[in-house]
């Protein structure tokens, strides 16, 4: 068997025990998310370096919802050079509070934060600082990693220790989930694959509810679709006021 094969037997495992096990806390999810827009909260989500691909998965998206906001630190996103420094940044301790804090926050919003590990300071920081400021934390992590090392913050806190949702994206530790024998390190993550497949259904089904409640779900129509530049245009303006990325 080819590991193209190996691979692909692995990621739909994984997604088959994530989206199993994981779906009490994607439904709890998508109420957190429906609410926030029909009661005006606002959306945010952060991941440093590869973290944030899910974010950006999220974020300004065709089929995503128009009211996540991306939190961006430039020091620790993949244009940063050297990339190797946004592995240091992103163990500094009190810079996630700064971050969240340079953002339009207010109780009652919602933060969405992924980290792999869970370990290192600027997400456990940012976590803390929002449950501070009164907002909701939806952690995606990787319990088998998370449960596996210890904290690189001072409290000795993990990132799910702060989650009010938790969700797990069932990953091997590590994160990496392909053996190729007569090599010692394993290949392959899987984590962006599940990440971003939980999110957009919990996005999805946030979607599904608000139209049980007779509102139209903040969503947007591709661009190179006919008539998607205008609809985009109606819907962002009809959510302005929890929109942050068009400065």
């Amino acid at each position: 068997m080819s590991v193209i094969d190996t691979f692909y037997t692995r990621i739909t495992e994984i997604l088959a025990e994530s989206f199993e096990k994981e779906r009490e806390n994607l439904e709890k999810t998508a109420v957190l998310l429906a609410d926030a827009n029909e009661q005006g909260h606002s959306i945010f989500a952060f991941g440093c370096n590869h973290a944030g691909l899910v974010t950006s998965e999220l974020f300004y998206r065709t089929g995503g919802m128009v009211t996540v906001n991306p939190i961006a630190a430039k020091d620790m996103m993949l244009d940063s050079r050297p990339i190797t420094n946004s592995s240091l940044e992103e163990r500094k301790v009190g810079y996630g509070k700064e971050i969240l804090e340079k953002m339009p926050i207010r109780p009652g919003d919602v933060l969405i934060i992924h980290s792999v590990s869970g370990r290192n300071a600027v997400p456990i920081d940012m976590a803390a600082a929002a449950k501070e400021h009164g907002m909701t934390v939806v952690v995606l992590t990787n319990l088998n990693t998370a449960t596996s090392v210890t904290s690189r913050h001072p409290s000795g806190k993990m990132l799910h220790d702060y989650g009010d949702i938790v969700i797990d994206n069932h990953g091997d530790c590590g994160d990496a989930s392909v053996a190729l024998p007569g090599f010692p390190q394993k290949i392959a993550s899987s984590s962006t694959v599940v990440g971003a497949a939980l999110l957009n259904a919990a996005v999805a089904r946030a979607s599904e509810i608000l139209l049980e409640r007779g509102l139209e779900p903040p969503v947007f129509m591709s661009g190179n679709i006919d008539g998607g530049d205008a609809y985009n245009k109606k819907v962002i303006a009809a959510h302005k006021d929890n929109i942050f990325y068009m400065d």
